[in-house]
């Protein structure tokens, strides 16, 4: 079970973790979740009305790991700035941006939290064994995945990693290369996340 996960009877997922394992993915998780930002409740109104009609951002996040987390729903990769439809593409995307960004921020955050929540849960029985057995229900074992992704994405948007050719290159770095812990984390995230997709997978 070591740096994998590994299904639970009845559902779910485990893995084993030491305290220098929590201490990372917590760490990280904080991060995504400060990167992420308050939602509309926690800044605004307390009124459920308000917050289920509020609408979000038109324009892309200024962030690159925000825009590689919250990217436009309507993109031609191939279009140039100034092509025939561009202006259409975007509005159409600023428009889509308004009326999902905030729940799937939401989204973004709760994923986030679960991971923290679960992690400061297993810390103190780690703290005196030097490890412990992380157990996820079925529901949190999602939350994780899509938490560890997330989590991947935006070390990825660091690294300005775009496809599998810049992923062979991380490993070929040398060992003083500043780059390096924060790569060693995106391949550790990545070997996790693929343990975990196959543990969930029926």
């Amino acid at each position: 079970m070591p740096g994998h996960f590994e299904p639970l009877p009845g559902g779910g997922a485990a893995v084993a973790l030491d305290d220098v394992e929590i201490s990372i993915i917590r760490s990280l998780a904080v991060q995504l979740l400060e990167l992420i930002g308050p939602g509309p409740a926690e800044d605004a109104s307390d009124d459920p009305l308000a917050e289920l009609f509020a609408e979000g951002p038109s324009e892309p996040p200024a962030d690159p790991v925000l825009r590689r987390l919250f990217p436009d729903a309507y993109t031609d990769p191939e279009g140039a700035p100034g092509a025939r439809g561009a202006d259409e593409q975007k509005a159409h995307s600023a428009e889509f941006r308004r009326y999902t960004e905030n729940d799937l921020r939401a989204g973004k955050r709760d994923n986030a939290l679960t991971v923290i929540r679960s992690l400061d849960a297993l810390a103190s029985r780690a703290a005196d064994a030097g490890g412990a057995v992380l157990k996820l229900s079925p529901q949190e074992s999602q939350a994780w995945l899509r938490a560890l992704n997330d989590l991947r994405l935006a070390i990825g948007s660091r690294l300005e990693i775009t496809d599998e050719d810049d992923t062979d290159l991380l490993y070929r770095l040398p060992d003083d290369d500043p780059r390096k812990p924060m790569v060693m984390a995106y391949l550790w995230l990545g070997g996790l996340q693929e343990t975990l997709v196959t543990t969930l997978m029926p």
